[in-house]
């Protein structure tokens, strides 16, 4: 090679290395650190202008978070620990109060993350991160003193809130099950399409007589029925295998001589009927004392359908579509749970039920293997015919139907 060719090809390699020293130069003057609509988050974004308004108008403030500030500033005292994140040498982080806030902000809303960072200028990515983040934190802090696993003496308490305000004995809670719409999960099949022809998962709810979720299992597949998803939870495994501690048998009021019976979980047509678990009779033209049950059952029954009502209508994600991860939505809607049960205590409706250390026989729900579903079993039928008899004699009331 001559030196004239040699010279040459040093040069167009020099000016090469030149020209991309200058787009990375170029490159870099385009790329920021924080957007600029961004950087005047504490100047115009929602938290720091138009929160600290709401915060001299009580009204306005609980229509736009679900929660009072006193309930407000109770829930970050027991979270703020958890949600805080150190600054750092190129950013000072989001406050504890700012992530609580966008948090609540979706699940009372539903809007799209997009939306909620353009309102508190924030990137969409850590709006993300900070809704995953709190509904975790909400979940751990709030359900060892708003939604234990009831003891023995719980269950008793309930079954009497059911015969005071709703007139079923022996009855320690209503079933039922509620679908929470999704954006179709990518690779998912069929296992989210459920009847309705939407995706979701399901919730699966035991509520009191006071509309408090007592026991909840979330995330089951929109397509299984409400059957199965009880047959596959938890609870209902340990409902089946006589693990959740329930009182022991007792005569109905008045009935001492029918013999003492179980105490009952209420549910629709599309549950199983067990022992411990009541169901209506099917069909449309029935006896009377078939058609007083039914009514007896569904009197009581109807408080999960309304406990659903209330936790949808505060919180209006449930109305929309949620277009998040099946795995982050289930921890919105158990945040979302254990959030009515707090609200329903701090309001002054009834006390938290706080747990002590050292109550013997009264563990979690243990994790079990895949339960198939029952025929009725005659003990069932038994109890069901039972109490049927019961609210057609002794334990009638003036408002139910005759004929």
């Amino acid at each position: 090679m001559s030196v004239i060719d040699r010279s040459f090809i040093e040069r167009v390699a020099a000016l090469y290395l030149l020209w991309r020293a200058e787009q990375r130069r170029r490159d870099h003057r385009r790329r920021i650190w924080v957007h600029q609509t961004l950087r005047r988050r504490t100047q115009f974004g929602e938290f720091h202008h138009l929160l600290q308004e709401l915060r001299l108008d009580d009204g306005r403030f609980q229509r736009y978070f679900r929660l009072s500030r006193a309930q407000f500033d109770d829930l970050l005292s027991r979270i703020g620990a958890r949600i805080t994140l150190q600054d750092t040498n190129y950013r000072r982080s989001i406050p504890a109060a700012e992530r609580l806030s966008i948090c609540l902000r979706f699940l009372a809303t539903g809007d799209s993350f997009r939306t909620i960072a353009s309102s508190y200028r924030v990137g969409v990515s850590t709006v993300c991160q900070i809704v995953a983040l709190v509904v975790t934190a909400i979940w751990d802090c709030l359900v060892e003193d708003y939604m234990a696993v009831p003891t023995t003496e719980d269950w008793r308490s309930i079954a009497e809130g059911f015969q005071e305000r709703w007139n079923f004995p022996l009855c320690v809670g209503a079933v039922d099950g509620k679908h929470v719409v999704l954006k179709a999960p990518p690779n998912s099949g069929s296992q989210f399409h459920n009847y309705k022809g939407t995706f979701s998962i399901v919730l699966l709810a035991v509520v009191d007589a006071k509309y408090r979720l007592r026991v909840i299992d979330v995330g089951g597949y929109g397509r299984t029925s409400d059957g199965g998803i009880l047959a596959n939870s938890t609870f209902g495994q340990a409902l089946q295998a006589g693990t959740l501690h329930l009182p022991p048998d007792r005569p109905l009021s008045g009935a001492e001589d029918r013999g003492p019976q179980p105490h009952v979980f209420v549910a629709d047509e599309a549950f199983p009927l067990r022992r411990n678990l009541m169901r209506p009779f099917p069909g449309r033209t029935l006896p009377p004392e078939r058609r007083v049950f039914n009514y007896r059952l569904s009197r009581a029954r109807l408080v999960v359908e309304n406990a659903f009502g209330i936790l949808s209508s505060q919180w209006r994600m449930y109305r929309r579509l949620i277009e998040v991860h099946p795995e982050v939505a289930e921890k919105c809607v158990k945040a979302t749970c254990v959030l009515h049960n707090f609200m329903r205590c701090s309001e002054g409706r009834e006390a938290p039920a706080v747990r002590g250390a050292g109550q013997a026989g009264e563990e979690p729900l243990p994790g079990m293997g895949r339960v198939a579903a029952n025929n009725s079993s005659r003990e069932a039928v038994r109890v069901r015919d039972v109490f049927m008899e019961h609210f057609s004699a002794e334990g009638a009331v003036p408002w139910q139907p005759t004929e």
